[in-house]
């Protein structure tokens, strides 16, 4: 007889009153403030997380004497369960969130967290992260964009590529070389600086699904306080690597509450068509269930990493895996509709363009997935080498 398995507590931390309590307020405020149908605008958005952070909410976990909640990350899980049920109201601030703000939280000068901790938990503030370039996507420390320091500020030029929300955010987050004359992976420092800064050219770059997300940002003698380092000059490879695995695993805690959203909506359409009376197919979407429960295990496991460090792999796998399950939800989502999958659904009018449907849209978005963050191949890896233990993927003689 084998054992039972249990997946990890979602209460970590807290009695059951506790948990209902908490899990009733979160109810309570996004009754109030989720959208009923629409995706939200970014000033809705905003309007949503200044709302969220004055009751506690917009940042669970972060001290409250920099405008978090001053909670524990079991509250933060709650949170994320609750907000899964509802319209995503944030999610252009998943960078702002889901990585800047614990990067800040955790390498940021206590000068640094009162400046801008607060306006970013409330969306007072947008933030993006500019890691990649042309000549350095995967292999991120051949970046060639540099920095100067220049009396008591940092002069930056250089270009970035791939830049997520670029042209709505007001700050950033850059990595640029200080030192040219350090090995490659050393000299590298990570640098805050505004948007609106002059020397700073946005492009946003259209994608295959028509929206335009990405940018290549240029940066021509733009200035930034020479006190706007985050973790020491020359050490921004260490905040980095920090930043990439808040991205790859701890920001998308919850992330399976929207895979299971796009699964509702696939198995309706399977059982409207007739498709769900296949066998094979009906195989697919319990295959498709199971992995997003797995998912969802692997989430509550990342939650008691910091406390058991046997499961600190778990963050290595988060993004390969998800990453994977997305991309075969889209293709799920395109069989399931059939061969209407193939043509463009027309808007009111005789002269309107046709537009890409539902599953057309994540199809061709959930390609983006096994690249940004990190490719496929990347991951795998970093799981063998940093994960395993294994030896390194041979590199050619620098």
């Amino acid at each position: 007889m084998t054992d039972t398995i249990t997946p990890p507590s979602t209460t970590t931390g807290l009695t059951e009153s506790e948990a209902d309590a908490f899990r009733q307020k979160c109810v309570d405020f996004m009754e109030a403030h989720a959208k009923r149908s629409g995706a939200p605008t970014i000033d809705e958005q905003r309007a949503y997380l200044a709302a969220a952070a004055e009751a506690g909410l917009a940042g669970v976990p972060f001290p409250a004497e920099y405008g978090g909640g001053g909670l524990t990350l079991a509250h933060e899980k709650i949170w994320r369960e609750v907000k899964g049920n509802y319209t995503m109201m944030d999610g252009e601030f998943i960078i702002s969130h889901g990585m800047c703000l614990p990067m800040l939280n955790e390498y940021g000068t206590p000068e640094q967290k009162r400046q801008f901790l607060a306006d970013n938990i409330s969306g007072r503030t947008m933030w993006c992260q500019m890691f990649s370039e042309p000549g350095a996507g995967s292999d991120v420390a051949s970046l060639q964009s540099k920095a100067e320091l220049d009396g008591d500020e940092w002069v930056l030029n250089g270009q970035k590529v791939w830049t997520s929300l670029a042209e709505w955010s007001d700050w950033c987050f850059v990595l640029a070389r200080t030192d040219r004359d350090a090995p490659k992976h050393k000299g590298i420092s990570f640098l805050l600086i505004r948007m609106d800064a002059p020397g700073i050219e946005t492009r946003p770059i259209v994608q295959i699904t028509g929206t335009s997300e990405f940018n290549e940002v240029f940066f021509s003698g733009a200035r930034t306080p020479a006190d706007l380092v985050v973790g020491g000059v020359n050490q921004g490879w260490k905040v980095a690597m920090g930043l990439l695995s808040y991205e790859r695993g701890a920001s998308t805690l919850g992330q399976q509450f929207a895979f299971e959203r796009e699964l509702t909506e696939i198995t309706d359409i399977a059982r409207a068509n007739g498709r769900a009376a296949d066998p094979r197919f009906r195989q697919r979407l319990a295959d498709a269930w199971s992995r997003i429960e797995i998912m969802r295990w692997n989430s509550l496991r990342m939650l008691t990493q910091a406390d058991r460090p046997e499961l600190s792999g778990a963050s290595y796998i988060s993004k390969l895996y998800w990453a994977r399950l997305h991309r075969d939800l889209g293709e799920l989502f395109v069989d399931a509709v059939g061969t209407d999958a193939l043509v463009g659904e027309r808007q009111p009018g005789d002269d309107s363009p046709y537009e890409l449907s539902a599953a057309q849209r994540l199809f061709l978005y959930t390609r983006a997935d096994t690249i940004y963050g990190g490719s496929n191949q990347i991951q795998r890896n970093i799981i063998g080498e940093r994960g395993l233990g294994l030896p390194p993927e041979p590199r050619p003689p620098v």
